[in-house]
């Protein structure tokens, strides 16, 4: 049995029970809330926070993985306000998210940069999932990095190659964002696989944002994990292709190889309540729950099947993680 670090304690990888695997609690821009401050109410989100899992608990999903890593605005402290008021387990992340360019604060520094030396990213990673994030001792369980219509440009192939590193270092997992209408995450597999990753510990995010089976049975032959993880964003794919994309792969034998998840949040400074309540109302925690499983079971896809999809692979992707 492997011990899985959460936000609010460790747990036995076998008592995640149903996990979503690509959630997050708070996206913030931290330079926006300092200069601003009327934009953020903390007692407010907190509450709502653990109010909007505590319904998730409710809607039977123990657990949820925060992708949310430096980037989108980790605030882990928030995180842990949130986690140990609700019964929903949250595992915490690391790594870095960008599309194209990193910040000047690590543009400058790195091998060949102006403060010249090893890569800083890997150190950074290493420690978040060794010792914990700044200084709280939560130590995060899943490496995370993104390439999205950019490509692999430099500063992103800095974050690949780093997630993969901290990887080989401590055995954690990594989970990715891709843009699969252009096969970005062929082009991460390739990286990952010249810096010695073990892709059957990769979940290629965003994959159920295209119903292109042969690029999915292409990343499913390399050996990854499929994240079918944006239920209820129906502007990127309506739910229906969405639900079929996931019956057709269950057909095929792959349940125990996908993971489900909405990529939504409880708060997000991009995304505000009132929009996403006009232009995405299924964008939320409950969605999958109320609407998907029903869906893929209409389908076809058996109840045994939506637990291998829930429990037991999130349960494999964690319980070969060593603990530390």
């Amino acid at each position: 049995m492997v011990s899985v670090p959460t936000v609010a304690g460790p747990r036995d990888h076998t008592a995640l029970g149903r996990v979503l695997m690509h959630e997050h609690v708070f996206v913030l821009n931290h330079e926006y809330e300092i200069n601003y401050p009327d934009s953020w109410d903390h007692e407010a989100r907190i509450d709502d926070a653990v109010a909007k899992l505590d319904d998730l608990k409710a809607h039977g999903i123990d657990t949820i993985v925060d992708l949310t890593v430096l980037g989108l605005g980790r605030d882990i402290a928030r995180v842990r306000e949130v986690a140990e008021r609700t019964e929903t387990t949250v595992i915490a992340a690391t790594g870095f998210y960008t599309f194209a360019e990193l910040p000047t604060y690590l543009r400058l520094r790195g091998p060949g940069r102006l403060i010249d030396a090893g890569e800083p990213m890997v150190d950074m990673f290493v420690r978040d999932l060794t010792e914990g994030i700044a200084g709280t001792g939560i130590r995060a369980a899943i490496l995370k990095c993104a390439t999205d219509v950019p490509g692999i440009t430099p500063d992103v192939e800095r974050v690949l190659r780093a997630v993969a590193r901290a990887h080989r270092e401590t055995g954690a997992p990594i989970s990715t964002h891709t843009d699969p209408h252009l096969q970005r995450g062929l082009e991460q597999q390739k990286l990952f696989a010249e810096e010695g990753v073990d892709l059957t510990r990769v979940v290629i995010g965003h994959s159920g944002d295209t119903e292109d089976l042969d690029y999915l049975q292409a990343l499913l032959d390399n050996g990854s994990y499929l994240g079918m993880d944006r239920f209820g964003l129906d502007s990127r794919l309506s739910f229906e292709r969405r639900v079929q994309t996931v019956v057709d792969l269950t057909a095929r034998g792959y349940a125990d190889r996908i993971v489900l998840s909405h990529d939504t949040s409880c708060h997000s400074d991009n995304f505000p309540a009132d929009y996403r309540a006009k232009h995405l109302p299924d964008w939320r925690f409950g969605h999958i729950s109320e609407d998907v499983l029903p869906a893929l079971r209409a389908a076809g896809v058996t109840d045994a099947q939506i637990d291998t999809m829930l429990v037991e692979t999130p349960r494999a992707i964690f319980g070969r993680t060593p603990p530390l």
